[in-house]
């Protein structure tokens, strides 16, 4: 029996690949005892999850180094191989080396040798990278992912996802895949390394008479050596003249032999940089339409399995799907939405026939080919229509039990990107999700928690689950994924019953990874406003980010716009954190940020009638424009505020100053009703009668001037003779200090908790400062504002009144 001895080494830290490594199986055997803490797994344990396979257990996100005993093996037995990366071979005695980089696990062929038994070859370790655990393709139907240890996958297993070969799990659920995708396990016969030292020697004597078939079959052959001779093959000058025959007769290829040719380049792992695939992309674009779709859909693949992007080859291949896209078949449908998903290129016109492809086939699509629909969609930032959304919603509803984590996770992304609420999908979604998240990796956690933010839907028990397995499972999390969850609590305005131990845990893991945040800078912006909007301001880490040295950083590295970022965190510290003493931004950055975000923010407001009139009305209950300011009062949130401002007697005072009154136009050009006030209207409105006039213009004036002064008085419950007073003395009370200052918000759905009125972390942030600074914020809730615009002025007005005069009691 083969024994894996796990060793761990000192100095060893979070992050760092592990030891390369050899894991033998013995098919059909079983250690006494042999339990799921033993780093030994059977050949029957990796016929249940080919995909998986075996893994060795991970107590903590250390490297390991795994030595196996060649002699404790029969030589008859198979080895199986997993791969990590670049196959880097070393031997036994090799000092141990690690890499800064985290490779996906990749699986190799099974070999039938006992000489490399000596080798050591690199396997996956639970690092950061992983997304989500689910259960084998083949599987994916009948397993239910809530029960991870029925598929035999220990619990370390779940961090371990193949960025490459797991989205491909859907190739295995139908037999037509077969015939326009890539499948490893499909090689020639395999090659003896004798076989394959002869015909690098006759590339060499014959290089001049070799005919383009015999080239081609020469690719084949060499490429199904064992997998440890690929490098010495890639390494040998025969090899390199072989590469160069093939790109003179590139011309005398048929599709078949040039297909053959990049399946060989495939199994020997040609590097996707390599300037001879560059010929074979050409040669590929001139062939396009002498091909089939299978044909096509096999070479898209193909590339896609060499890792190299082949933008012209699918620019022409799109081109020709748009003539030939009603003779999809299902399967071709889903491979074809994989590579474009893959590739995060197409035209939206070709996406929007697919779309219909998709809603014709529907009814015959299983559930892990709906998520694969769903990730090759979002992938390509293409949206599917709000119908198609909920018919894929009401799929996963029937049968959400028996969907893997994976199909769950890309059917949330896809609902994330349309902003589909789908109330029945979220419930049954509500009800199974806290039971798999123990059982999901981080970054499948971190996808399922940012759909819920970005749908405003708070589910206490997800929540409650995702901040109760992460704290000892951290370090697994890569900095996109700490900052989206931190985010995502942020935004949710949520904070849960193991608040400290859950923020605590994520904070420190920001200072642990800050090699990593300074690589993405819009990562740590995010986790520390998201920490904000739950009132956690780390100084250390506020004072890092707004550094001069960190704020040319995220202007230099990142591909977002983080101007608005670094302004919205210098906002909310400069207002709630007094005794910071740290980093702040220029003054020029403050004014850049500040004008950027209310030029948003105005834009937003004033296309929305229902705050146009809201704004309106305030005016003419007032008085004036001058009695109510439409400004930003804490332009770091990014909203806007309907300021007024009311003295001892809680009376408005005009203090908008900037106000210029003009006359009432359409939409934005809004009335000004203030009156002027001459001896003549004192004394109508004194002693309640007119004095006769010469001129009849002047009457004329004055009585609808009278006329709107009482109205205003009438809705302000005093009398026209206060109103006057109050008018008359504008420039007396601009100089006084007001007694209570009023912030109004006009609120929407989109500021709240789906189907709630708890307020998201943003917006609870704002009214926490607001009051912070002495406001008294006034809500004018939409539920109750959005009716009253179909009822009568008066009645707005009256409204109105109340919210602004009574909030002040």
């Amino acid at each position: 029996m083969a024994l894996a001895i796990c060793r761990r080494f000192p100095g060893s830290f979070c992050g760092t690949p592990p030891r390369p490594a050899l894991i033998k199986h013995h098919i059909n055997k079983k250690l006494p005892g042999q339990t799921c803490e033993d780093c030994v797994l059977t050949g029957r344990m990796i016929r249940t999850d080919a995909r998986m396979a075996a893994t060795l257990k991970l107590l903590k996100p250390l490297g390991y180094q795994a030595f196996c005993n060649p002699f404790a093996y029969n030589a008859t037995q198979s080895v199986t191989y997993w791969n990590v990366g670049s196959c880097t071979w070393q031997t036994e005695q090799d000092p141990p080396e690690h890499s800064s980089l985290c490779h996906p696990a990749k699986k190799v062929e099974n070999i039938n040798s006992t000489s490399s038994s000596q080798r050591l070859l690199t396997t996956s370790s639970a690092l950061p990278g992983s997304e989500t655990s689910r259960a084998p393709a083949s599987q994916a139907s009948t397993l239910k992912s809530g029960s991870p240890r029925a598929a035999g996958v220990v619990e370390e297993d779940i961090e371990i996802f193949d960025s490459f070969e797991d989205p491909r799990g859907f190739l295995q659920l139908r037999p037509e895949y077969q015939l326009h995708s890539y499948n490893r396990s499909e090689t020639c016969q395999p090659l003896s390394v004798s076989e394959g030292e002869l015909i690098l020697h006759k590339v060499t004597v014959y290089q001049g008479n070799l005919q383009p078939q015999v080239i081609a079959e020469y690719f084949c052959k060499l490429s199904s050596l064992p997998a440890e001779q690929h490098h010495v093959v890639l390494s040998s000058t025969s090899f390199a003249l072989l590469c160069q025959l093939s790109v003179k007769n590139i011309q005398l290829f048929d599709v078949p032999d040039l297909i053959n040719i990049l399946k060989a380049f495939v199994n020997l792992g040609i590097p996707p940089s390599h300037s001879m695939l560059g010929v074979y992309e050409t040669r590929f674009c001139n062939k396009v339409w002498e091909m089939s779709v299978d044909q096509l859909l096999l070479v898209a693949d193909l590339w896609r399995y060499l890792g190299r992007r082949v933008p012209r080859f699918l620019k022409i291949f799109f081109s020709y799907l748009n003539l030939h896209w009603k003779d999809l078949s299902l399967s071709q449908l889903i491979h074809l939405i994989y590579i474009i998903g893959e590739s995060r290129q197409v035209p939206q016109d070709l996406m929007q026939k697919l779309e219909s492809l998709v809603l014709k086939y529907i009814d015959l699509i299983n559930l892990e080919e709906i998520g694969t629909i769903c990730l090759g969609f979002f992938k390509s930032s293409s949206s599917l229509s709000e119908y198609v959304m909920r018919k894929i919603g009401d799929l996963a509803c029937a049968d959400m039990q028996h969907l893997s984590n994976y199909a769950l996770v890309n059917i949330l992304k896809m609902f994330r990107f349309t902003h589909v609420d789908h109330v029945n999908f979220m419930k049954h979604f509500g009800q199974i999700a806290p039971q798999r998240i123990p059982f999901l990796g981080v970054q499948g956690v971190m996808h399922l928690t940012l759909a819920c933010s970005a749908l405003r839907v708070l589910d206490e028990g997800l929540m409650n689950a995702v901040a109760a397995s992460l704290p000892t499972r951290v370090a697994y999390c890569r900095s996109k994924d700490i900052a989206k969850i931190l985010w995502s609590f942020g935004t949710l305005n949520y904070k849960p019953p193991n608040t400290e131990e859950f923020y605590s845990a994520l904070i420190n893991e920001i200072h642990r990874k800050m090699p990593e945040f300074k690589r993405y800078p819009e990562h740590l912006l995010t986790c520390l406003l998201g920490l904000a909007f739950s009132e956690y301001f780390p100084f250390e880490l506020i004072n890092f980010a707004l550094s001069p040295e960190f704020v040319k950083l995220a202007q230099a590295k990142s591909k977002f716009e983080l101007t608005k970022e670094l302004y919205t965190l210098d906002g909310i510290v400069g207002t709630e954190c007094l005794d910071y003493r740290g980093n702040r931004l220029s003054a020029h950055l403050q004014q850049e940020g500040s004008e950027m975000l209310w030029n948003l923010a105005r834009k937003d407001m004033c296309s929305k009638p229902e705050f146009l009139e809201a704004l309106f009305l305030l005016e003419t209950m007032l008085g004036g424009s001058q009695y109510i300011k439409h400004h930003m009062i804490l332009p770091h949130t990014r909203s806007s505020d309907l300021e007024v401002q009311l003295d001892v007697n809680m009376k408005p005072l005009p203090f908008n100053i900037e106000a210029i009154p003009v006359e009432e136009e359409a939409t934005l050009k809004l009335k000004h009703v203030g009156i002027s006030l001459t001896d003549d209207l004192m004394n109508q409105l004194l002693q309640g009668k007119s004095r006769k006039h010469t001129q009849g213009e002047t009457e004329s004036e004055t009585e609808p001037q009278a006329r709107e002064l009482e109205k205003i008085a009438i809705h302000l419950g005093s009398s026209p003779c206060s109103v006057a007073d109050r008018l008359g003395a504008d420039r007396l009370a601009c100089m006084q200090a007001p007694q209570v200052k009023l912030a109004i918000q006009l609120t929407n759905k989109n500021q709240y908790c789906y189907a709630s009125r708890d307020l998201l972390g943003l917006h609870n942030m704002k009214r926490r400062q607001l009051n912070q600074l002495g406001y008294r914020v006034v809500e004018l809730f939409h539920w109750e504002w959005l009716p009253l615009l179909k009822r009568t002025r008066l009645e707005k007005l009256m409204f109105l009144h109340e919210k602004v005069f009574t909030s002040t009691l």
